[in-house]
């Protein structure tokens, strides 16, 4: 959670993403079992309907959400909400695959929202257009990224479930020993290279900023910002082409310049961990990340400074990564229960606790402007300049070829990174690779 605290705690995209298999134990009241409730309607002879949720957390996401399902199942006594999956988010994708090709999934599920897209069409998920329309908080007040991520050809295919935004996490400390004032919101990409490098000091080992450099997910949706400032877009409108053919070179010679200048700490392995440690140890004056690692950075005492993304172009822009509770229609009765326990859980009263308690932001302005989440942000260094950046987040497309599209691009920002090619024929490569998968029918 955000408020301070003593215990360690990993940051929620390396839990996420780290692929190892999570140990499901039965919380108090709760079963957790790795396989769908079964083929049956769910619905006891004295009418208590069961459904399941693979819910995809660990730890501190697992224990709030086994306080909130708990919370659910006292005021809605009928609804039985087991939780189980047995793996961790970012597995979760093939899981429900399988668990769909062979006719035996849960009633709700979390799902990346970068996975979204690949699920979407298959006509066992359910439509949530009409459960979101009448709910209790009109579906406009919720983050503009939050609708966006799970709408899809102009169905709601899933409910918003976390919500992000990126923002540059400044040390301080390493700001005043450079002589440096801290950035402010406006400044320019051009800037943040020219500060990158005067943080940095090879010979003790500091290094202006970092970068992923596997080239996952994580190393590419930094780029989007500086791609849709550009005026560039993910797709083309015409559908058959990448649309940063263009704007994509002019945002890999931004990284291009960290790697010149050797201001960029380049991380190897996936999730982040080694590039964040050498945040946490105050060798990097500046990284860009999300408000799931202000915890760490509290924890590690780190003298920090929050400041929106750079610019091209004066105008501020961010990037928010939402993931979804996707249902799944397993009849008439476990359906229905499954959106009312979907529709309580986003609700501003359940919101504020989950954001609070498992990391996320909240997902309506009316979370926001609860006294709790108030509370939360007066408390919190930095933590209101991640929610303001969702006025100007923006969300990559439920598209069914982005995985292509992204281990293009993720390909391309490593070869820059590591000085094995020029933005710009990094970016034909790119773009050879991607506009083929964008042509495959679908």
């Amino acid at each position: 959670m955000y408020a301070v605290t003593r215990s360690a705690q990993p940051p929620r995209r390396d839990v996420l993403r780290a692929g190892a298999a999570l140990a499901t134990t039965a919380a108090a009241g709760l079963s957790a079992s790795g396989c769908a409730v079964g083929s049956d309607d769910g619905v006891s002879a004295d009418g208590t309907v069961t459904i399941e949720m693979w819910h995809g957390q660990t730890d501190t996401g697992k224990k709030a959400l086994e306080s909130l399902v708990a919370s659910f199942m006292r005021s809605h006594p009928r609804i039985r909400v087991e939780l189980g999956g047995g793996v961790l988010a970012d597995a979760m994708l093939q899981k429900v695959t399988a668990a769909l090709a062979a006719g035996s999934y849960p009633d709700i599920a979390y799902v990346f929202g970068s996975d979204l897209a690949s699920v979407a069409h298959s006509p066992q998920v359910a439509d949530l257009t009409d459960m979101v329309g009448h709910a209790g908080t009109p579906w406009t007040n919720y983050w503009a990224p939050a609708r966006q991520a799970v709408t899809v050809s102009g169905q709601v295919r899933a409910a918003p479930a976390m919500l992000d935004s990126l923002a540059v996490v400044c040390n301080r400390r390493l700001f005043r020993q450079a002589g440096l004032p801290l950035p402010e919101p406006g400044w320019r990409w051009d800037d943040f290279v020219a500060t990158a490098k005067a943080l940095t000091d090879s010979d003790r080992g500091r290094f202006g900023t970092g970068w992923p450099g596997v080239g996952d997910e994580d190393t590419v949706w930094r780029m989007w910002p500086l791609i849709w400032d550009l005026g560039g877009d993910v797709v083309a409108d015409d559908g058959k082409h990448i649309g940063f053919g263009d704007t994509g070179t002019r945002a890999l010679e931004v990284v291009a310049a960290l790697a010149r200048d050797k201001s960029v700490y380049v991380d190897p392995k996936p999730g982040s961990e080694q590039m964040y440690q050498v945040f946490l140890s105050n060798r990097m004056g500046m990284a860009v990340t999300g408000p799931w690692q202000l915890p760490d950075i509290r924890q590690a005492e780190i003298d920090y400074h929050v400041v929106p993304l750079p610019t091209f172009s004066g105008r501020p822009v961010t990037i928010s990564g939402p993931d979804t509770w996707t249902v799944f229609d397993n009849g008439a009765a476990r359906t229905k229960a499954a959106k009312t326990f979907v529709s309580w859980l986003m609700q501003p009263a359940q919101d504020v606790h989950w954001d609070i308690d498992a990391g996320s932001l909240p997902l309506s302005r009316r979370t926001r402007d609860l006294p709790a989440w108030q509370h939360q942000e007066n408390d919190t260094e930095g933590l209101d300049v991640f929610t303001k950046a969702l006025d100007s987040a923006r969300v990559r497309p439920v598209h069914a070829a982005y995985p292509q599209i992204s281990q293009a691009l993720g390909q391309a920002v490593v070869a820059v990174l590591l000085g094995r090619s020029s933005p710009a024929q990094a970016l034909r490569s790119c773009a050879a690779d991607a506009n083929a998968a964008l042509l495959i029918p679908r």
